[in-house]
C-alpha cells in the first residue's frame, strides 16, 4: 500500500459559498479525489469547512489549502485559514486556466473547478500565502475609487455638453450638474492627499514608486495602480506571468491549414492593470525614441493604431517591474553606453 505524501483542499470560491474538494497524492504520483463539499461563504462556513477537512483527512499528512485570486471573495476565507495558522496558496487565475487545458475535463462546474484546484495544489510546488501589505490594499481601494470617479466625471461632463449645446436649455440641470462634477473633483482630491499620505508613511514603497516613475509616460496613478493591483508583484514570478495576469498576454488558434484565427491579446486578466497602461502609452511613444521606433514599426506592419499602442503597454508595464526588481531607475542611455558584452543585458533593462 502506497503512503500518502500530500493532501490539498482545492476551493473554487464564488460570492456566497465554497465548493471543495479534498484529495491527496502518493509516492507513485496517484491522485485520489476524497471527498467534495459546499459551504457558505461566512465565517460559520469557514469553521464547518475545517471541521469537514479534519474529519475527512488522514491526520499525519499536512494539507494545503488552494484557491484561485478571485477579484475580493477569497480574502476573507484566506486570513481566516491565516489565522488559524493553516498553509494556504492563492494562485493566479491564468495558472488554474492553463492546468486545467492539460486535463480531460469535458465539463467544468463549480465541482470539477475545485478538483481541478486540488490537483494543482498537489502537482504543483506552491508558494505560501502572506497577507499583503496593507498598504497596498488600501493603495488598491483608492485607486480604484478613483477608477469609478473619473469614468462618472466624463460621463457627467459629456452631458453637461448636450445640455449647453441643447436648443432649449435647461439652467438648474446644468447647474446641478455643474455641482456634481465640482463634488467629484473635490472627492479626486481627497483621494489623491490619501494616497500621497500612505507614501509618506511608508519610505521604501515610496522610493519604488519614485523609480517606476523614471520611466516615459509612467506617472504617479499609473505607478501606484500597479503596485496595489499585484500587491508589490507579490504573487509575481517573471514578466510573462505579469503580461498573463494583465491580460496582455497573445492568443491564438492555429490547426493544419484550415484554421487560423488572428493573434490577439486575451483580456482574460487585470482589467484595472490594462486601463492604467493606456494613457502612459500614448506618452511614452512621445517621450521616448525607442517607443516611438516601436510604435512605428508595428503601426507600419498591420496599420492598426491600438495593437501597436498595446505592445507598448505590455512593455511599459513589464519595464516597471524590472526596474522594480534591479532597484535602479530607468536610464535611455544605458545601453549605449554598455560594453558590447552587456548589450543583451541592458536592452533587457531598458526595452523589458
Amino acid at each position: 500500500m502506497n503512503s500518502t505524501l500530500r493532501q490539498a483542499v482545492g476551493i473554487d470560491v464564488a460570492q456566497n459559498e465554497l465548493v471543495v474538494c479534498l484529495s491527496k497524492i502518493d509516492k507513485l504520483n496517484n491522485v485520489d479525489m476524497i471527498a467534495n463539499s459546499v459551504f457558505e461563504n461566512t465565517p460559520s462556513g469557514y469553521k464547518k469547512l475545517l471541521a469537514w477537512t479534519k474529519k475527512n483527512a488522514e491526520k499525519k499528512v499536512s494539507i494545503r489549502y488552494v484557491m484561485e485570486a478571485t477579484g475580493v471573495y477569497h480574502e476573507r476565507f484566506a486570513y481566516f485559514l491565516d489565522e488559524q495558522n493553516q498553509d494556504v496558496s492563492i494562485v493566479l487565475p491564468n495558472k488554474i486556466s492553463n492546468f486545467v487545458r492539460t486535463l480531460d475535463i469535458k465539463t467544468v462546474t463549480d465541482k470539477t473547478s475545485s478538483q481541478a484546484i486540488a490537483r494543482f495544489g498537489l502537482e504543483r510546488k506552491l508558494d505560501s500565502w502572506n497577507r499583503p501589505d496593507p498598504v497596498f490594499v488600501q493603495l488598491r481601494k483608492l485607486t480604484r475609487e478613483r477608477e469609478q470617479i473619473t469614468v462618472d466625471r466624463t460621463s457627467l461632463i459629456c452631458q453637461l455638453h448636450a445640455e449647453e449645446k441643447a436648443a432649449v436649455k435647461n439652467a438648474r440641470t446644468i447647474e446641478r450638474i455643474t455641482m456634481r462634477i465640482e463634488l467629484i473633483e473635490l472627492q479626486e482630491s481627497e483621494i489623491m492627499e490619501d494616497i500621497k499620505k500612505l507614501l509618506s508613511e511608508n519610505k521604501e514603497l515610496k522610493a519604488r514608486i519614485n523609480r517606476a516613475k523614471t520611466i516615459p509616460g509612467v506617472g504617479l496613478i499609473t505607478a501606484v495602480t500597479v503596485f496595489a493591483e499585484t500587491y508589490g508583484f507579490d504573487l509575481i514570478r517573471s514578466k510573462r506571468q505579469l503580461a498573463s495576469y494583465a491580460g496582455f498576454d497573445v492568443r491564438e488558434k492555429t490547426s493544419g491549414t484550415s484554421v487560423s484565427s488572428t493573434p490577439h491579446i486575451s483580456k482574460r486578466g487585470n482589467r484595472h492593470l490594462r486601463k492604467c497602461m493606456y494613457m502612459p502609452s500614448l506618452q511614452a511613444k512621445e517621450k521616448n525614441s525607442e517607443f516611438e521606433a516601436v510604435y512605428t514599426r508595428l503601426l507600419g506592419k498591420h496599420g492598426i493604431k491600438m495593437k501597436a499602442l498595446v505592445a507598448i503597454q505590455r512593455r511599459l508595464l513589464e519595464l516597471i517591474y524590472t526596474i522594480d526588481k534591479s532597484g535602479k531607475p530607468f536610464d535611455k542611455n544605458y545601453a549605449k553606453s554598455s560594453s558590447k558584452k552587456n548589450v543583451k543585458a541592458s536592452k533587457e533593462l531598458a526595452y523589458a
